[in-house]
């Protein structure tokens, strides 16, 4: 029996990348004997012998079947295993001895920093790679994507293979391309693939959007300039969802009225919410999408909003906990930065206490407790 390390583990050692989950390949035994090394395995694969031997994953060869028959040839199977991955990259193995095996194109596209299909039908097996290998490239900002991956991804887009990706598939690959070091890459290889128009067309109705005028936006369209505001907040998935979605309603301003985009916030907030759901993201996403389109130009006015108009915007966030991301958004889309102000508003209103005599009144309670948080804003020195 054989044991080997496969995948994006080897791929980072060899990188002299953080490895973070480690699978693993068994080669040359039966269930038998892999239970008789591992008694405390427990099973998970379907289509294929897969188990969890400490939490770890250590997966038998595509290619056997269930009659627990060990493969003939192990130096074959593993060339089939290693093919069969979806990126050359990640094509690689590492025996317990430490010998190396590898894709006859993985070590020069690792030194050249090239994400390329394992082999031509490598997305065909699993649409959902397209996803994986924009991902890939948003986690490595430093490789590129190959001429073949580009034609592999467009050619899937066209044939309507992603279409009827499970949403839960699609959502993992978004959330981790958004905690990723640069997400504005997932987003743009996946628009000029093709591979957008089914999951975001929210999102890429943006392209040949202006901005808005140039003199305060320097991005060609609304799309590059919600994948710059993405990437000035990479690593927090819900911050950086908001700055995909914050200008989503510019899409729906007449052409005659460009570049100005007077109202887009009202506009925005049900397409957010469209395309979160329809990606299955998380709720709190889902509603920090609509909101960041409903609200970044009045928190971006903070200062010169009245005291009422601070109350209505700190508690509306406060409820949804998003106060700093909002900022935060405020910041990477203006270059304004009003959080020290809200925090200060913010700490000032939540020390307010209604009156005993004036509780439990229902909304006359809630309209006075909003007055008051006013009057402590208004109390308090100019900014």
């Amino acid at each position: 029996m054989q044991i080997l390390l496969v995948g994006g583990a080897v791929r980072n050692l060899l990188l002299g990348r953080p490895v973070a989950d480690k699978d693993f390949l068994v080669l040359g035994a039966t269930r038998e004997d892999f239970l008789a090394r591992f008694p405390n395995a427990h099973e998970v694969g379907k289509s294929f012998p897969v188990f969890l031997v400490n939490g770890l994953e250590h997966a038998f060869p595509r290619e056997q079947d269930a009659s627990d028959a060990a493969p003939a040839d192990e130096a074959e199977t593993l060339k089939a295993d290693l093919e069969a991955r979806d990126l050359t990259i990640n094509a690689m193995a590492l025996d317990e001895d430490g010998n190396l095996y590898c894709h006859p194109q993985a070590l020069d596209d690792l030194h050249r920093r090239v994400l390329r299909p394992a082999r031509p039908d490598a997305l065909d097996q699993d649409p959902l790679r397209s996803f994986r290998a924009a991902r890939f490239l948003a986690e490595y900002p430093d490789f590129s994507p190959h001429q073949e991956l580009r034609e592999a991804m467009t050619r899937s887009a066209a044939s309507g293979a992603l279409v009827d990706l499970p949403p839960l598939r699609v959502c993992r690959e978004v959330l981790k391309a958004l905690a990723s070091p640069r997400p504005s890459l997932f987003f743009r290889l996946l628009a000029e693939t093709g591979c957008l128009e089914h999951w975001m067309p929210e999102l890429l109705r943006l392209r040949g959007v202006p901005a808005g005028p140039p003199e305060h936006h320097q991005s060609a369209d609304a799309f590059e300039h919600s994948l710059r505001v993405a990437d000035e907040l990479a690593g927090h998935a819900e911050t950086c969802w908001m700055g995909i979605c914050h200008d989503l309603g510019k899409s729906l301003t007449p052409p005659e009225f460009w570049p100005r985009h007077h109202g887009h916030e009202n506009l925005g907030a049900a397409p957010a919410e469209l395309l979160g759901e329809r990606l299955g993201l998380p709720n709190a996403l889902i509603k920090a999408g609509s909101l960041a389109a409903q609200l970044h130009m009045t928190a971006g006015r903070y200062p010169a909003l009245r005291p009422g108009t601070r109350v209505d915007l700190l508690m509306r966030l406060h409820a949804a906990r998003l106060v700093e991301p909002m900022f935060h958004l405020v910041f990477a889309d203006k270059g304004e930065e009003h959080l020290p102000l809200a925090r200060r508003d913010l700490a000032a209103m939540l020390a307010v206490r209604l009156p005993e005599g004036e509780r439990n009144l229902g909304p006359r309670s809630g309209e006075r407790l909003r007055e008051l948080r006013a009057q402590a804003l208004s109390r308090l020195p100019a900014d």
